[in-house]
């Protein structure tokens, strides 16, 4: 009998040490931006519908999209959010990745899952700040971005094409994490700011809760200009109106033009295709989850899943939007 429990025990524990365990699961990589961003919002929906297939993906945010592309380029990171005019530079080894040898060979490993539409440029200022209109921004201070990103060299561009106004010459252009500028504007250290948002954004909205502020509209003499039409021509770039009345003390009246922006969810070619396969069928079945995670996430729908994706879709993602039934353009084959 002694033995025979002392099988049977044994026998126990092997089978348990055979069992798969929480802690044993897979844990993939994902970077995105900070809290309160648009690209942020999917990411994290992305992620959550992701786990419901056990696909775990461990989300670092407060990251700077650049660098994060790169990263995952590299394998480094296995999920991450990005902009497609990125996707360009990195190809031809411009700007940021300029000092970066392997950039061209690296962006042929990025993939795609899905695109959306995230939001607009807002340019921001404070009532009182002296600054009624684009002209007004001369010898002012403007929060443009962060130090490492695109969105800045993109503010910088959009003020120079309405006003002409140089960086640095005509005003002073401030670079910091996108943290520090909402501050920044909050603190009346900067004269305005230039920040890429949902329409509707809860953090723009915060400047009306105690007070009043005014988001600049492009003018209507600047829209059809040769520069601004290539810019709103770029890859995950686009003209948008909204009605300047979302928002609760924001003074400029009726629809403001602005520069519409598109992101999307990459992976790069080295994930395994039943790895994306998962994640992207358990984002598109828990859809109805999405669309309640943030307003501007009811645009995510079978018709726009592929806005501005300028890579191939991964193989997995592929897959399920085959069987799904989805109208895939060829180039992301």
């Amino acid at each position: 009998m002694h033995n025979f429990r002392k099988i049977v025990a044994s026998a126990c524990v092997a089978a348990a040490l055979a069992l798969p365990t929480a802690s044993a699961a897979q844990i993939y990589k994902g970077e995105t931006a900070g809290v309160g961003d648009p690209v942020h919002t999917m990411f994290v929906a992305f992620s959550n519908q992701a786990g419901k297939s056990d696909i775990q993906i461990q989300v670092n945010a407060g990251q700077t999209l650049t660098k994060s592309m790169l990263k995952g380029a590299k394998g480094e990171i296995d999920f991450f959010s990005t902009v497609p005019s990125l996707v360009n530079l990195m190809a031809g080894q411009k700007r940021m990745y300029k000092d970066i040898a392997e950039a061209p060979e690296l962006s042929k490993n990025l993939r795609s899952i899905v695109g959306f539409k995230a939001g607009a440029y807002h340019p921001v200022t404070l009532s009182g700040s002296g600054i009624e209109d684009w002209d007004d921004i001369k010898g002012k201070t403007v929060f443009t971005g962060p130090p490492a990103g695109s969105a800045s060299a993109t503010s910088e561009a959009l003020i120079k094409i309405i006003t002409g106004y140089e960086a640095g010459t005509d005003y002073t252009a401030v670079r910091l994490s996108w943290g520090e500028g909402y501050a920044a504007l909050a603190d009346g250290k900067i004269d305005m700011m230039v920040r890429p948002a949902e329409v509707g954004s809860a953090k723009i909205e915060q400047f009306g809760l105690s007070g009043e502020f005014r988001v600049l509209s492009i003018p209507e003499a600047s829209v059809n200009v040769d520069a601004m039409k290539a810019l709103f021509g770029r890859p995950g770039r686009g003209m948008m109106q909204f009605d300047g009345g979302v928002y609760k003390g924001q003074l400029t009246d009726g629809q403001i033009t602005a520069l519409g922006f598109t992101q999307f969810v990459g992976t790069h070619a080295g994930v395994a295709d039943d790895v994306v396969y998962a994640a992207t069928k358990a984002f598109w079945e828990g859809l109805d989850e999405v669309h309640a995670t943030a307003f501007f996430l009811k645009e995510v729908t079978k018709e726009t899943a592929f806005t501005s994706v300028n890579v191939p879709l991964h193989p997995g993602a592929l897959r399920y939007y085959e069987e799904a039934g989805f109208t895939i353009p060829d180039a992301l084959r």
